[in-house]
């Protein structure tokens, strides 16, 4: 085989490495993927990696702009629909104030994109609306590491410790589906008995586990305050740590002293014994306790909730009172889901965010992003809305009237979903740039055909914070083009008419590193020289000569005074509780075959025919009481809608609990059901959990818990 071009999957935070092919057969699509070695994925590769070169010549790949006339998207010229596009933003803003044109970003963006998109919304359109679909995917785990560790890097140590550490606790996360080649980092844990699994599913992750602590959902906080308890009261926390590199130890003893493990039983169904069990297993792989190190991690499961933010919070303490963070093969970290939703969530998309992952509301800030950018500190603009706050604001009186949404498909993947439909349609201008005409590309006023992983150059930064190269391997389809360009087209048309945005990613990541540099996040040492040559740069690496950080917190904390902050947290019940009229919990999450909205995966015939419609998994109790055979029609009913799907029978969910995955549109789509309700600290709303009622179609006989 050919030496190909050595990149990287299009899909999760893993980024497994690959190297392209040029097909060699007809009909085999552009390229063939094959996996190469890499510290993350160690030569592993997915389904969904295995795939990834189907989504490059889809039969609805999108070519050109289309832009709507007479209510249907017709073809047209960039020239046409750049025009069209910056004529109706001048018009909105000159009556409406800057503010009335609102940027969406993603978290699957390269780190060039995601950069420009901030800059462009603070430089060119001058508004505050800026946000992106990260605040879905991460943002409670950014918003605990941050105010504990004063840094939010997903994994503040590489991936390759986790196969060193006996035993791995892990939160809210289903591996084997959503990133199976990380699985083999697990193998020594495994071979000790030492994985723990949270999770209300007995999920293929959960199956592999020693411990499975299947809590009822909503009260992983709970059980983490449980786990926390029998540590301290056992005799079992590294005190001598608690004492030296931590703020408030007495707190966290007091905060806990209430959450033993028979009361935490009753809240969250996990064994009173099992808890004791799982919180020893722990406690004896810490090395304050001779152990060989332990791990904690958190997925979505934990995080998508109105208090994950404490969920989060509650399992950095208990990382904090075993002494693992900042020691051999241990600590606390944030399984980071999308392709890059750690670089996505430095440079700037975030509404409070400068690049570096400096905050919009500082002015040292502003003053020294502002002179690498050429403008005046007072014309950027302040922190804007959350995701979930700014599509609740579209086209209200005071709200955005436009809104640009580059990398995400907000009709699949926002909650409550027949309200973000009629925020949409009473915009007065939609504009969309995706690759393929996804649900929310369908309903745009203009659509703007754009590159996609194989087809750019550009850098990643995986779920380590680690910085990794993409690179081109095929020349785009039709007149599809980066990003980039509509950045800079639009720039030029409006009337700020800056030309600071260039069309070579190269340029703009070393303006990239320079906007960073001093921050939090510093590349300012990472080039793409240096990538090239041993793609092992982790940040902060602040000057060209620097090494890159791989493990934080050896020494102290990223705090004023380089101590951890104990935040006290408690529990509190979700959001939409059960109810006589919804008396189940509905839980969303995964399949191994589909990422996020779908709109790739759904596309690829391997995928799609695997698991090509969604479903409801209930409980056999569940199904026994409704009537309902395996592939039966169920009826779902939330406060927020209501949707009809398959059911399919299994014992690996509770009783009082059913499952959806997310990865599906229209009439698919469960986030017509889900809340809204946000964390108060990261503004994540709570996909995770809701109450719901579920009906038989054919005999529509209630069932209860």
């Amino acid at each position: 085989m050919t030496a190909g071009v050595a990149t990287h999957c299009p899909y999760c935070a893993l980024q497994c490495a690959t190297t392209l092919h040029p097909a060699n057969q007809p009909g085999a699509g552009p390229v063939s993927v094959e996996p190469r070695d890499f510290p993350t994925n160690r030569g592993g590769l997915c389904q969904k990696g295995w795939t990834a070169a189907a989504v490059l010549d889809v039969p609805d790949r999108l070519t050109t702009p289309l832009i709507r006339k007479d209510g249907v998207l017709t073809p047209a010229s960039w020239t046409e629909a750049l025009d069209y596009v910056a004529e109706r933003i001048n018009a909105l803003q000159a009556e409406h104030g800057n503010d009335s044109v609102a940027v969406f970003g993603g978290g699957g963006l390269t780190n060039e994109k995601a950069y420009a998109l901030g800059k462009f919304a603070r430089v060119a359109l001058r508004t505050a609306n800026v946000d992106y679909n990260g605040r879905f995917c991460m943002s409670s785990a950014a918003a605990a590491t941050n105010r504990a560790f004063g840094i939010d890097r997903g994994l503040p140590f590489p991936l390759a410790d986790v196969g060193d550490a006996q035993a791995v606790l892990l939160v809210g996360s289903n591996l084997a589906e959503t990133m199976p080649p990380a699985v083999a980092h697990l193998a020594k844990a495994q071979e000790q008995g030492g994985v723990v699994v949270v999770d209300p599913r007995r999920t293929p992750t959960a199956a592999l586990a020693d411990v499975h602590l299947q809590a009822t959902p909503g009260t992983d906080l709970a059980l983490v305050l449980a786990l926390t308890h029998v540590v301290l009261q056992e005799g079992l926390a590294d005190q001598d740590y608690l004492q030296e590199r931590t703020d408030d130890p007495d707190g966290l003893h007091r905060s806990t002293a209430g959450w033993w493990p028979e009361r935490a039983e009753r809240v969250t169904g996990v064994p009173a014994a099992q808890i004791r069990q799982a919180a020893r297993l722990l406690a004896a792989a810490a090395p304050a306790n001779g152990g060989e190190g332990c791990v904690i991690m958190t997925g979505r499961g934990a995080e998508q909730h109105s208090k994950g933010t404490d969920t989060v919070t509650a399992c950095i303490n208990l990382a904090l009172a075993l002494g693992l963070p900042g020691r051999a093969n241990s600590g606390y970290g944030c399984i980071t889901g999308q392709g890059n939703g750690q670089g996505g969530r430095e440079h700037g998309q975030k509404a409070d965010q400068l690049p570096g992952y400096r905050k919009i509301d500082d002015p040292a800030a502003r003053e020294y992003v502002a002179n690498v950018w050429g403008v005046d500190p007072a014309d950027l603009p302040g922190p804007g809305k959350s995701a979930v706050e700014l599509i609740d604001a579209l086209g209200t009186p005071e709200g955005p009237k436009a809104l640009l949404v580059h990398g995400s498909n907000l009709i699949v993947s926002a909650p409550r979903l027949a309200s973000v439909r009629e925020r949409l349609a009473s915009l007065d201008l939609l504009v969309v740039a995706d690759v393929v005409p996804s649900e929310t590309a369908l309903l745009a006023d203009v659509v703007f055909p754009v590159t996609q992983w194989a087809e750019e150059e550009g850098t990643m930064t995986s779920l380590e914070g680690r910085v990794i190269r993409r690179r081109q391997a095929l020349r785009p389809p039709g007149d599809a083009r980066s990003d980039l360009a509509i950045f800079a087209g639009l720039a030029e048309r409006l009337p700020t008419r800056s030309d600071g945005f260039s069309l070579d990613p190269a340029e703009v990541f070393d303006e990239l590193r320079e906007a960073s540099k001093g921050g939090i996040a510093d590349y300012a040492g990472i080039s793409w020289d240096r990538l090239d040559a041993g793609e092992a740069l982790f940040w902060p690496c602040p000057a060209d000569d620097h090494p890159g950080t791989p493990r934080l917190f050896a020494d102290r904390f990223a705090t004023p005074d380089g101590k951890a902050r104990i935040v006290l947290v408690d529990h509190r019940a979700v959001a939409d509780d059960l109810r006589a009229d919804a008396p189940l919990y509905l839980v969303t999450g995964r399949l191994l075959q589909h990422y996020q909205s779908g709109a790739q995966t759904r596309r690829v015939a391997e995928l799609a025919s695997a698991e090509p419609e969604v479903f409801a998994e209930l409980h056999p109790r569940v199904a026994t009481r409704l009537g309902v055979p395996d592939g039966g029609e169920v009826e779902l009913r939330t406060a927020r809608g209501s949707m009809r799907l398959a059911a399919r029978v299994s014992s690996d969910v509770r009783p009082d609990t059913v499952f959806v995955p997310f990865h599906y549109g229209g009439a698919g789509a469960v986030n017509e059901l889900t809340n809204d309700a946000l964390d108060p600290v990261s503004r994540m709303p709570e996909f995770k959990v809701c109450a719901v009622e579920v009906l038989a179609v054919a005999n529509t006989r209630e069932v209860s818990a």
